[in-house]
């Protein structure tokens, strides 16, 4: 089966074979970059990486108009909840069952809380297993010795990393990363979507492919990767 990686801007990604949608970190309204509507987001499954406005984004809205299922670290999944949206709570290294196939949230270095400034639980990162191929997305994330542990205990073909610096990796520390998780590929996410992240794309494609052996893959909002 084809699998669609489809950049949706700042961090956010829709992956899909011919059955199934998940979307994860949705931040579709208020993005400057978006070159979607909610009206293509339909997707049953809808995955959190932390709190912060800029990936909790449209997931409620989302879920409730779509009857979508929002899938977090507990404490955001409540606070979901308690928005009216579809919910459910996960926690850092279980692996949960999808129709599609399964994913884990690992760990992430970096922060969480709500728009209005409640406690998200821990920051995460995920990893999605669909039709067999392995996707990682680093959500927001510093540096950390676990994306070694990933990139030997979980083998990501494909791996997501921020590259925008100031709140997450920049550049260089995506290239260590990447060397880490030892991935086919690396997408880059989490830049030039605000001046504080505003970063040379080709900088990064041009570090992993000589310094790595991964093929860096730089999608355009709106643009796709097919498996």
């Amino acid at each position: 089966m084809t699998v669609e990686i489809k950049f949706l801007g700042h961090s956010g990604f829709a992956i899909s074979d011919v059955n199934h949608s998940i979307l994860i970190d949705p931040f579709i309204s208020g993005n400057p970059g978006a070159v979607t509507t909610h009206k293509n987001l339909s997707s049953k499954d809808i995955m959190l990486t932390h709190a912060h406005g800029d990936h909790l984004g449209d997931a409620i809205e989302l879920s409730k108009r779509f009857n979508s299922t929002v899938t977090a670290v507990f404490e955001l999944a409540n606070y979901c909840g308690k928005k009216g949206a579809k919910a459910q709570g996960v926690n850092i290294g279980g692996r949960v069952p999808f129709e599609w196939g399964y994913a884990y949230w690992l760990s992430a270095a970096h922060s969480s809380s709500t728009p209005e400034g409640i406690y998200g639980g821990c920051a995460a990162s995920i990893l999605v297993n669909i039709d067999g191929i392995s996707i990682f997305h680093a959500g927001d994330t510093g540096l950390h010795s676990d994306l070694k542990i990933i990139g030997e205990f979980y083998k990501p073909q494909i791996s997501i990393l921020p590259i925008g610096g100031y709140y997450t990796t920049g550049i260089d520390e995506a290239v260590t990363a990447a060397k880490w998780l030892n991935s086919e590929k690396i997408i880059p996410m989490n830049y030039n979507t605000f001046p504080s992240i505003n970063v040379d794309v080709q900088e990064f494609k041009n570090k992993i492919e000589s310094q790595t052996n991964a093929q860096c893959i730089v999608l355009k909002n709106g643009e796709s990767l097919l498996l």
